[in-house]
């Protein structure tokens, strides 16, 4: 059967794409050495396939037209036109049979994914990609996008979130075949972009969630959306995603590495990297 491998919660902010397209000198210099050793980490686990939760900023959905959640079915998805023309990235190569799979094992688990057999994907995919792999000719993993929605209410909650990541990886502990698989949650650290309180950053709250999402992961799914609003400001509420990666890992797993941001467009970026292969379910 498949084995998920690892899981990764990292922020998909535009300017962490820009810092970590280049060779890591000048100004992005700090967040290379943050960042940039999980690549080596993540090339020697020789994935096939990473699934990725993130969420859309209104590329390929509107708020008249919003699912909860959503899986892309498709054998490839483009980088999508964001109002200033695509990422210059390569076109994100899917893995439609996992996703079947997904599909056929999570929605009669309880979770009415809406499919999408065609999808532009934004930075919210693209930009994590970017932090794991560098800027290849193309992407050395195929993807699975499943979209979550963070951005209008009612969203879904910290628990939902972890549940749904739960269903996935029992989903990916019966996938025929012995693909490699890794679980990217995406999104936050603490922001908010617009309002009275914008610029907010709550470096304590960050770094409490950092070392919570590996061993208290439940601890984190008894917050409410209003406390990840509150904490976390508006944006920072899209630290459920990584709920999603953390629920579908085991017990029984080790941080690997773990770095921390704020840049200065007021956006706190972190990452987490969790292996799983000590975990049983």
């Amino acid at each position: 059967m498949a084995e998920l491998i690892a899981g990764v919660g990292v922020s998909h902010i535009p300017a962490l794409g820009v810092a970590m397209e280049g060779d890591g000198s000048g100004p992005a210099a700090v967040v290379h050495e943050k960042f940039a050793p999980v690549r080596q980490w993540v090339r020697d686990l020789e994935l096939d396939t990473v699934i990725v939760i993130y969420n859309d900023h209104a590329s390929a959905f509107s708020l008249e037209l919003l699912p909860t959640f959503a899986i892309g079915a498709a054998e490839s998805y483009a980088p999508a036109d964001e109002g200033y023309g695509a990422r210059d990235v390569p076109v994100v190569r899917g893995d439609a049979n996992l996703s079947w799979h997904l599909i056929d094992s999570v929605i009669p688990a309880g979770f009415d994914l809406a499919v999408a057999q065609k999808l532009d994907v934004d930075h919210g995919l693209t930009v994590p990609l970017t932090v794991l792999f560098g800027s290849p000719d193309e992407w050395p993993v195929t993807v699975v996008p499943i979209e979550v929605n963070v951005v209008q209410q009612p969203t879904p909650s910290a628990q939902r979130c972890f549940d749904l990541g739960r269903a996935i990886g029992r989903a990916v502990a019966s996938y025929p075949g012995g693909s490699r698989i890794g679980i990217v949650g995406t999104g936050g650290m603490s922001h908010q972009l617009q309002g009275r309180r914008a610029g907010h950053i709550n470096t304590v709250f960050d770094q409490m969630f950092l070392s919570a999402i590996v061993d208290k992961p439940q601890a984190l799914t008894e917050l409410t959306n209003t406390d990840y609003i509150r904490e976390a400001g508006s944006e920072g509420a899209e630290l459920v995603m990584w709920l999603v990666m953390r629920g579908a890992l085991g017990d029984d797993v080790s941080c690997v590495h773990s770095g921390y941001h704020v840049p200065v467009s007021n956006t706190a970026a972190g990452l987490v990297a969790i292996d799983n292969r000590g975990s049983s379910r």
